[in-house]
């Protein structure tokens, strides 16, 4: 017989004195830890090392980060990621129905935009085979062989939150995102 195994989100006073420095931090920062970091800190070096990772200099702008997460959480069906990126894209000026467009792949308001989101869905749902229209037309847009190298982390950065919280579904601790 199988049962249900829940995966648990630690207390400060539960991880490693590491881990306790970047809750301290992230309290600070945000005002809370988010469930999915704070999960990741049943290991001692994942939290650290994936908060530095996710937080590296990129060429894209914060906006066109949200783009790209929301269009892959999308794809990933990541609910919690959907949720935080929502609430994410809101402070960083986009509206309700500019997100859900978002999340479905689009941006009929803003023609680079629309690239990014249609490219990033893309390569979400191809596994990195992006078709040669695709590739094209992110290149039309103004976008560079920087952006390209720098998409690919962003969606790498995203998916991982994004298998992470399909895997251990640990509690939305941000407003739920609509639904498309």
């Amino acid at each position: 017989m199988s049962t249900l195994t829940k995966f648990r989100v630690p207390t400060r006073e539960e991880v490693s004195p590491e881990n306790q420095a970047i809750f301290d931090k992230l309290n600070s920062g945000l005002g809370f830890v988010p469930n999915l970091y704070a999960a990741m800190a049943h290991s001692k070096s994942a939290l650290g090392n994936f908060l530095d990772f996710a937080n590296g200099a990129t060429s894209f702008s914060k906006k066109e980060k949200e783009v790209i997460d929301l269009a892959i959480s999308q794809v990933n069906d990541c609910k919690y990621c959907q949720a935080a990126h929502t609430a994410i894209a809101k402070m960083n000026g986009f509206t309700d129905e500019q997100i859900l467009e978002l999340r479905a792949g689009g941006a009929s308001w803003d023609a680079k935009y629309d690239t990014l989101a249609k490219f990033s869905k893309s390569l979400a749902e191809n596994r990195g085979r992006v078709d040669e229209n695709f590739k094209a037309a992110f290149y039309d847009a103004g976008y560079t062989d920087e952006n390209l190298v720098d998409l690919v982390i962003a969606a790498g950065i995203i998916g991982i939150t994004n298998t992470f919280h399909n895997l251990v579904g640990v509690e939305i601790d941000f407003p739920a995102a609509a639904k498309l």
